[in-house]
């Protein structure tokens, strides 16, 4: 496991903290390829079974896709929600990371970017050769990426507050999905919505404008809560 990096960034910007805590994540993940791969593959399976269940009619596939392609990758996202902090809250590196001298919201951000990173995009580099299965249109594809790059940090946003709550409970995955579904509908909605107007000749702006202050929103609010609620199971 790498060493703990806090106590040599005192003299370091907070731009370098991101940084490194970016790092040191990217760097665990990589000793646990299992994990990592986890919800990539979930996420192809699921999504790949669906036009095999349902048959090759193309009209009924291009109706169903934007729904099962979101509604995949928030279940994929949800699989690695329960590893975000419960390898730092085992070996007591999250209690040093919530004395270290620096803001815990930048450090829980900055974790929160990592899950993105490691889990967000490779779920959007997948999305259009999923999309193809579907027989989705060239101008769909592109609107459905667009709308994952919007709403899959917001699925990490609001999932690292979930995990927060839940942390060092048992069975604390089935509480993050019990605690973060609720709160995804309206990234599904939207993000679905967002392809499937784009489909019908609609245009997909309103859904994709709805999606982006929904990020903002989630970018101001969630690490907070994320922090606060870290201190709060800390001090349980």
């Amino acid at each position: 496991r790498p060493a703990n990096p806090v106590g040599r960034l005192t003299e370091q910007s907070f731009f370098g903290l991101v940084c490194t805590v970016v790092a040191r994540e990217i760097v665990m993940a990589l000793r646990r390829r299992a994990d990592t791969l986890t919800p990539l593959v979930f996420f192809v399976m699921v999504t790949s079974l669906f036009p095999l269940a349902i048959g090759p009619e193309p009209d009924t596939l291009r109706t169903i896709a934007p729904g099962i392609i979101w509604v995949a990758a928030l279940l994929a996202a949800l699989l690695s929600l329960d590893h975000l902090f419960l390898s730092d809250y085992r070996d007591g590196t999250l209690e040093q990371l919530v004395l270290a001298p620096f803001p815990l919201t930048l450090i829980v951000l900055a974790k929160i970017a990592s899950h993105w990173l490691l889990t967000g995009v490779p779920l959007i580099l997948m999305a259009p050769v999923i999309a193809l299965q579907f027989d989705l249109p060239a101008d769909s594809i592109l609107v459905l990426l667009s709308s994952l790059l919007l709403g899959t940090p917001v699925l990490s946003l609001i999932g690292a507050t979930g995990a927060a709550l839940t942390l060092g409970l048992r069975r604390g995955g089935v509480l993050i999905a019990l605690l973060v579904l609720p709160l995804t509908i309206p990234l599904l909605v939207f993000g679905a919505g967002a392809v499937e107007a784009s489909s019908a000749g609609l245009g997909a702006d309103a859904h994709l404008s709805l999606l982006g202050a929904l990020l903002i929103v989630a970018a101001l609010f969630a690490p907070w809560a994320t922090a606060t609620a870290l201190r709060v199971s800390l001090d349980a």
